[in-house]
């Protein structure tokens, strides 16, 4: 469906460095990355906003490099909606096909249902500064989705909504790959965002991307030390890896060893999600390779969850059921168990 090919474009402060990517027909696609690593500026070149110094974009086979932005087939809404201010919620919705001369009884219909499918039939005759955020955003969809495109492009659609909010658009965005047969490319830096709706995403680093994969891989799986911090891995710790027994990977970290059954020998860095960690206040039998006795250093109540950090010769962070926590009756000093399994490893 898109497939950019060295695609290269410096701006200011702003840059993008040799970027290969493809996006597949109908897929829900995220460009996660902190601010100024260039998630929008490449948003922009696909949109046709701007031309880059080097490389090709192609939409559905088509090279579209060079194509001015309505001639590419693509619906862009910005983080700030971007509505026309002297123009109704019905006319701005139905701006795209005013300028394809589509036929004013169409039109009308047109519009009509997306009013209804978007639920603001209620807002037709409303200017947009009476309309509350939320509003705002499904008029701007509406605008953006009417003229059917092929690629919607989204900039930090939903940073400015509160948490209920929000999640309705959440529940609305996800289904409109099958609703439209529209791709979507989606532009944030939050994770609840990309968990809730990426069928893939790209981690964005200084104009450059880090790794693209699914939830699982991303998160689970990093390929570097800056995708493992960005995405919130709690257990990155360093060590030197060497082939162990029964084919597993042993890695020294200078305090304790960790088995992992990712291959992998000399200097590398493991994660282990904390949800992948459990623990026992006596010793129990367990199929689990890495088994490690420590004390509870740091206790922090999270609601329904309590994070514990455990000094086993590394720090090990930890999360449990508040019920667990209680009828475990864990305190700061008390000596536990720790157990997870070689899968649970990850060593790059």
């Amino acid at each position: 469906m898109i497939k950019i090919e060295n695609l290269s474009k410096e701006w200011k402060e702003f840059k993008i460095n040799n970027i290969s990517l493809e996006v597949n027909e109908s897929e829900y696609f995220i460009f996660l990355g902190p601010s100024g690593s260039g998630k929008t500026m490449l948003l922009e070149l696909i949109a046709g906003i701007w031309s880059p110094d080097s490389g090709k974009i192609y939409i559905n086979n088509k090279d579209v490099t060079m194509l001015p932005p309505e001639k590419r087939g693509v619906g862009f809404v910005y983080q700030n909606y971007m509505l026309f201010p002297h123009k109704t919620v019905f006319e701005n919705i139905s701006f795209g096909l005013n300028i394809r001369k589509v036929e004013k009884n169409e039109i009308n219909t047109k519009v009509e249902e997306m009013l209804e499918l978007f639920s603001i039939s209620h807002l037709s005759n409303r200017l947009p500064r009476t309309l509350s955020g939320g509003e705002q955003q499904r008029t701007a969809l509406a605008r953006a989705l009417i003229i059917h495109p092929s690629v919607l492009l989204m900039d930090e659609p939903l940073s400015a909504l509160d948490r209920s909010t929000k999640e309705e658009l959440i529940v609305e965005l996800k289904n409109i790959p099958n609703k439209f047969n529209t791709t979507i490319i989606h532009v944030t830096h939050n994770f609840d965002e990309a968990l809730q709706l990426a069928d893939r995403l790209a981690i964005m680093k200084n104009g450059t991307i880090s790794q693209v994969g699914n939830i699982d891989e991303i998160f689970r799986h990093p390929k570097d030390k800056f995708v493992a911090d960005f995405v919130g891995t709690e257990n990155i710790i360093k060590g030197v890896a060497r082939d162990g027994q029964d084919n597993l990977t042993t890695i020294d970290t200078g305090n304790i060893l960790i088995e992992s059954t990712e291959k992998k020998t000399g200097n590398v860095h493991l994660t282990i999600r904390p949800e992948d960690i459990t623990l026992s206040v006596e010793k129990v039998v367990t199929s689990a390779r890495n088994v490690f006795k420590g004390n509870i250093k740091e206790i922090y109540d999270l609601g329904t969850i309590i994070k514990l950090t455990i000094d086993v010769g590394e720090p090990l962070v930890l999360v449990l059921t508040r019920q667990s926590f209680k009828d475990l009756e864990l305190n700061i000093g008390k000596q536990i168990y720790v157990y997870f399994k070689a899968t649970a490893v990850h060593v790059f």
